[in-house]
């Protein structure tokens, strides 16, 4: 979005005829579509082949290995999703001091959500209360409390 010159560029390619007007975001996901449209394949080919034959040997290794390709791309979805938040975090949060790295390999968001931090004071006979709103970002290694920049 940054990038003028490549906005325009990738506006001229996608409205040529030869792209069919499909989007980037198209061409990108088309490979992914493509493999599990042969899962769904090699499931008919399963069902329509003989017991015990060697094509029913054939077909069970390719979907397997199938199988795998696209858990494994399913992973790595997940990992660049997870990437992707870390650093939209690390460029909303701002930490006082630098120690706690919030970008790594091995850390994912779980959850995270607005809390509303109760504080009780007792200056007087009648109690107060004033409310402030906190953040919690629940990682799989580590659980952090954030509030608005006042």
């Amino acid at each position: 979005n940054g990038n003028a010159g490549f906005q325009q560029v990738l506006e001229r390619l996608e409205s040529d005829p030869l792209c069919q007007r499909l989007s980037l975001k198209s061409f990108l996901i088309l490979p992914f579509q493509r493999i599990t449209r042969l899962k769904l394949l090699l499931q008919n080919i399963l069902k329509r082949t003989r017991p015990g034959s060697e094509e029913e040997v054939q077909a069970t290794q390719a979907y397997d290995a199938l199988e795998k390709l696209i858990k494994d791309c399913n992973e790595n979805v997940q990992r660049m999703k997870s990437t992707e938040e870390l650093i939209y975090l690390s460029q909303k949060i701002e930490f006082e001091c630098k120690i706690f790295p919030l970008i790594s390999q091995s850390r994912r968001l779980v959850k995270c959500g607005e809390l509303t931090a109760l504080d009780f004071h007792n200056p007087s006979p009648k109690w107060k209360v004033t409310t402030r709103p906190i953040y919690l970002h629940l990682f799989n290694d580590c659980l952090l409390l954030s509030r608005p920049k006042e």
